[in-house]
This record gives structure tokens, C-alpha cells and sequence, in this order.
């Protein structure tokens, strides 16, 4: 169980990191308020997080 948690952990973090680099602050913004909305289960929030990431990967190729 602990080997498993620790795992999850850090693919989380990994995953995290990779945005950050990638898409900067407001990816990293996005990616944390999709955790908030999950762990709390709010809709809303997580809805917020998806939209702020989905308007970092398609931003460049709108304008």
C-alpha cells in the first residue's frame, strides 16, 4: 500500500513538473485547481483548472 501511494505520488509530481516546464505558472494553476476540484469534488473548480489548461494547449494555435 505505502509502495503504491508513494507511486501515485510521484507521478503527480512528475506530471505537475512536465506542465509547469511546458505551459509555465498558469499551467501549473490549472493543474492545481484540478486537483483541489477533484479531491473536494467540486465541479466547478475542477471545470475552472480544465478550462485555464485546455486554453494553455490550444492558445498558440489560436492566435
Amino acid at each position: 500500500m505505502p509502495a503504491l501511494l508513494l507511486l501515485s505520488a510521484a507521478v503527480v509530481l512528475g506530471f505537475e513538473k512536465f506542465v509547469d516546464w511546458r505551459y509555465g505558472a498558469p499551467g501549473a494553476i490549472g493543474v492545481l485547481l484540478v486537483c483541489i476540484g477533484v479531491k473536494a469534488r467540486s465541479p466547478a473548480c475542477a471545470g475552472v483548472g480544465a478550462t485555464v489548461l485546455a486554453l494553455q494547449v490550444i492558445g498558440p494555435g489560436v492566435t
